[in-house]
């Protein structure tokens, strides 16, 4: 396994559409661990295959940072079927560390992918793991969290990505 490096805001695959996953292979599973790596090194709680450079409709969830195993997400191309309601709430991404802001999502989505073996499944999930699903699937759809803010809070936002990236204050920056 491996840490993968986190794109960050400004890099034009993190809004470019990814591909669906045609096939489970062993690639696609290596990266499936890696992005679970990544994403726990990074303190994170979901991760998709595009922000790791992969054009690919992957993403995973651990809600619980590897304390509770068999709660851990991999979904392969994922698509929202259904939502319920809607929050507005601190929110923070990966691609923009160390940021956060009220953001608009669901309060309840219905999900429907394929496992890692393949399997079509469909999920349910309410709060945080409505939100992770929203988040995550917006990543692979080319939608970052500022595509959901109010116009007012994108814009204080940017300032502060825009500050951030002129002090070079963003975690891995290179």
């Amino acid at each position: 396994m491996a840490i993968l490096k986190i794109l960050k805001y400004g890099d034009p695959r993190l809004q470019q559409p990814a591909e669906p996953v045609t096939e489970v292979t062993e690639e696609i599973q290596r990266l499936v661990q890696d992005m679970l790596e990544t994403m726990y090194y990074a303190n994170g709680i979901g991760l998709a295959a595009n922000q790791v450079g992969v054009l690919k409709r992957v993403f995973v969830i651990d809600l619980h940072h590897g304390r509770r195993p068999d709660e851990v997400l991999v979904v392969l191309n994922p698509t929202i079927v259904e939502v319920e309601g809607e929050v507005r709430e601190e929110e923070g991404c990966l691609s923009f560390p160390g940021l956060y802001a009220p953001v608009y999502r669901p309060r309840r989505v219905r999900l429907r992918g394929q496992t890692l073996t393949g399997e079509w499944r469909e999920w349910e999930g309410e709060g945080l793991l409505a939100r992770a699903f929203s988040h995550e699937t917006d990543h692979l759809d080319g939608r970052l969290i500022i595509d959901r803010m109010s116009p007012l809070t994108r814009a204080s936002f940017l300032r502060r990505v825009a500050k951030r990236q002129r002090h070079g204050e963003w975690a891995g920056d290179e």
